[in-house]
């Protein structure tokens, strides 16, 4: 799945149990962080954009390094290392990383059916366990954008319920703003406060 929706996971699923805004971040970026592999697009892309001799980095190894149970643990240890609920955050974390597993693996083939992306778990220790659902769908199928759009609405919904959206990661001033601009939509669509 996109980044943005493995973002909108975590938050969905375990912002609630954190009450400062450093855990919250900490956590939710957990989800995010398993991508961190596939940053050998970045040279990639420059090496074919500064005609220097190709490489493969992205495809030889994003979903390999911290897409399985060693990655989920480093990134755990990591977050509870900067947070302040040390070992709530890291339980956090290490949920938030399986969660993209998971959703890795329901939602991220490629544009054929049998471009299949399996989730290599116990790499780079380990060439097995390989999970792989023959029934995945495309990243870019319809499945996932619905499933973003639905987990923007609970976000916004959530946000005008209890005053605090994902913006409050970055400023808790935009949050005060966006989260009045929610509240006036619901008033004026009769949701009451």
């Amino acid at each position: 799945m996109s980044p943005i929706t493995h973002f909108f996971v975590g938050w969905v699923a375990l912002e609630r149990w954190y009450p400062t805004r450093r855990d919250k971040a900490i956590v939710v970026l957990a989800g995010l962080a398993p991508d961190l592999d596939g940053l050998g697009m970045v040279v990639d892309l420059a090496n074919r954009a500064l005609s220097r001799p190709e490489t493969a980095y992205y495809h030889e190894y994003h979903r390999l390094l911290t897409h399985g149970l060693p990655g989920a643990v480093a990134i755990a240890l990591l977050a509870a290392a900067l947070g302040t609920r040390r070992l709530r955050v890291a339980i956090g974390a290490f949920v938030a990383v399986h969660l993209h597993l998971l959703c890795d693996l329901v939602g991220s083939r490629g544009s054929t059916p049998e471009d299949l992306w399996p989730i290599h778990y116990l790499m780079p220790v380990s060439a097995s366990p390989v999970f792989v659902w023959t029934h995945q769908w495309p990243l870019v199928g319809w499945q996932n954008f619905v499933i973003t759009a639905v987990l923007m609405f609970v976000v916004m919904r959530r946000a005008a319920r209890v005053g605090a959206s994902p913006v409050g990661l970055a400023s808790v001033r935009g949050d005060a703003v966006f989260v009045a601009v929610l509240r006036k939509w619901r008033r004026q669509l009769g949701g009451g406060d």
